[in-house]
């Protein structure tokens, strides 16, 4: 098949009512800046039609239009990973199925590849998400960039470009669990940021619960970081040296005063402490020994049921 300059990579989960508005948009702005395109939608284990329409789209496009189906639910990042094994184009962009970014952004990312960056990421102008979803993503945004050194204003927008070369790094270090924007920022040389615009959800629900949040934000955490581990031991340590200080008190204080019954309820609560803080240490590493557990079991990473593309033009 003759070579695309664009690919778009859309993750796709139960979004049946967004799809048909998200792909005549995304035709329209692909046509209209003139240059050969295709687009991945990987089907991540749809239970409503999206499956049925994607391969519509496939049929109604066929030399633009490749479906990836997978036989179960990997999640997001999983579904864009699969894309990215199968790209062609010399600039590859994310672009969620939800409408929140609108596809009509898209040529403000290439403009700024074509001004010679390599990877470009969008923050959301006007966010309109809830009270919570924006101002925990900015508590998250600031510990991510203290512990991770990787600078990055909007890590939820999933509104991003990137260059050949950076895909196929990300592809190639292969790992079982990743934050795909945080990874080709530490390969990057020359990123950027621009602003696009942002929409409240044009039907459906988001596919993110808190804990998925929270699961995403650990992965971004231990997956680019130690620094969590060398935290944790500075505490051990200081909370140690408290510790022998607050014996040696207890010691001094027998000596002078001799045996006595007070100060149960505060030793209790010194205890309990300290047992708080040893399980919040055993969560964090288990948290390391997790991925080093999902990455020495080589599991597939997903497992694809069906790719539907054109094989000859």
């Amino acid at each position: 098949m003759s070579k695309p300059y664009v690919s778009i990579v859309i993750p796709v989960y139960n979004e049946q009512e967004n799809l048909e508005m998200l792909f005549s948009r995304l035709i329209a702005v692909m046509d209209k800046i003139g240059k050969p395109y295709e687009i991945l939608f990987t089907n991540d284990g749809s239970r409503d039609t999206s499956g049925a329409l994607l391969k519509d789209f496939h049929d109604r496009r066929p030399k633009q239009v490749r479906i990836i189906d997978f036989n179960g639910n990997f999640g997001q990042h999983m579904a864009i990973m699969a894309a990215f094994e199968r790209v062609r184009g010399d600039v590859v962009v994310t672009l969620d199925a939800d409408l929140q970014n609108p596809p009509e952004e898209i040529p403000k990312l290439l403009f700024s590849i074509e001004a010679g960056h390599d990877v470009v990421g969008g923050y959301r102008k006007n966010r309109q998400d809830t009270f919570f979803r924006k101002y925990a993503s900015r508590i998250i945004n600031g510990i991510r960039a203290r512990i991770t050194n990787i600078s990055m204003r909007d890590q939820g927008c999933m509104l991003r470009a990137y260059r050949r070369h950076i895909v196929e790094n990300i592809v190639a270090s292969e790992e079982a669990s990743t934050f795909i924007p945080a990874l080709a920022h530490s390969f990057a040389i020359n990123p950027a940021e621009v602003e696009v615009e942002h929409a409240a959800r044009a039907a459906g629900e988001s596919k993110y619960s808190l804990y998925d949040l929270i699961r995403l934000n650990f992965d971004l955490m231990t997956g680019f970081s130690v620094v969590p581990l060398q935290v944790f031991t500075l505490i051990g340590i200081a909370v140690s040296i408290l510790s022998i200080l607050f014996v040696i008190y207890l010691f001094i204080r027998r000596l002078i005063i001799g045996p006595e019954a007070e100060g149960v309820f505060t030793l209790f609560a010194i205890l309990y402490f300290l047992v708080g803080i040893g399980i919040m240490g055993l969560g964090i590493i288990g948290e390391y020994v997790g991925r080093i557990h999902k990455e020495v079991r080589r599991r597939p990473r997903f497992v694809i049921r069906k790719i539907y593309e054109r094989i000859n033009d």
